[in-house]
């Protein structure tokens, strides 16, 4: 293993926590279509794709008025409650002086992602912020990394890490031909996992960063 030549980072419960706001919104749009509403742990294991893919099986055809529903109370909530996880800032920091570009790559909708980042001032650290609906597929199709990796002029290949916290990252990671790396513990029966294994596994920020100095 050497040292990557560009890293790409999933955005939610990767670089900042925001399952209380995803949990929030999804329990207001399930209860408004007259379902019964998911549990914090249901939210962890059903929360992969982008919701123009999850929701039309989910909700039928009258899956976009389930998706006004979530993206109403999304918005009304989700810049006051989300936030970094622990070490996030050093790990970008550390990279950073070590001359490594860095994107993300997400399923979040792209101009939510943007407004996020801008809201934390990160912006400038990315190299190119891609979210769902800004490539010609979302993950895990390879399209997005392919997007982000553009604004860096560095090819895919396993010399570029693709950074999640589910399995559906490290497909994407492998449709790309990119190296996967878990960061995080997984939500338990990501059954995705078992198929697209990751090249690297890391319990916290400060593990990844310290291995990445030491190659």
């Amino acid at each position: 293993m050497t040292r990557p030549r560009a890293v790409l980072f999933d955005w939610d419960n990767t670089l900042v926590d925001s399952w209380e706001t995803i949990h929030e919104a999804m329990r207001h749009c399930l209860t408004q279509m007259g379902r019964e509403p998911w549990s914090l742990a249901e939210v962890k294991a059903r929360t992969r794709l982008s919701l123009i893919e999850a929701f039309p099986p989910l909700f039928g055809a009258r899956w976009e008025e389930a998706r006004q529903l979530y993206f109403d109370r999304f918005h009304a909530i989700h810049l006051e409650r989300i936030k970094p996880l622990p070490g996030v800032l050093a790990l970008l920091d550390g990279l950073a002086k070590l001359g490594v570009p860095l994107a993300v790559v997400s399923n979040k909708t792209g101009a939510t992602l943007r407004q996020e980042a801008e809201h934390f001032g990160w912006t400038p650290r990315f190299a190119r912020l891609v979210g769902a609906g800004d490539a010609s597929a979302d993950k895990p199709a390879a399209a997005p990394i392919l997007m982000a990796l553009e604004a860096t002029g560095i090819s895919p290949g396993r010399h570029v890490w693709y950074v999640g916290d589910t399995g559906i990252d490290m497909q994407c990671a492998a449709n790309a031909g990119c190296h996967g790396v878990l960061l995080h513990t997984a939500v338990p029966g990501d059954a995705a996992l078992e198929r697209y294994t990751p090249a690297l596994r890391f319990d916290n920020c400060n593990a990844f960063l310290t291995y990445i100095k030491a190659l």
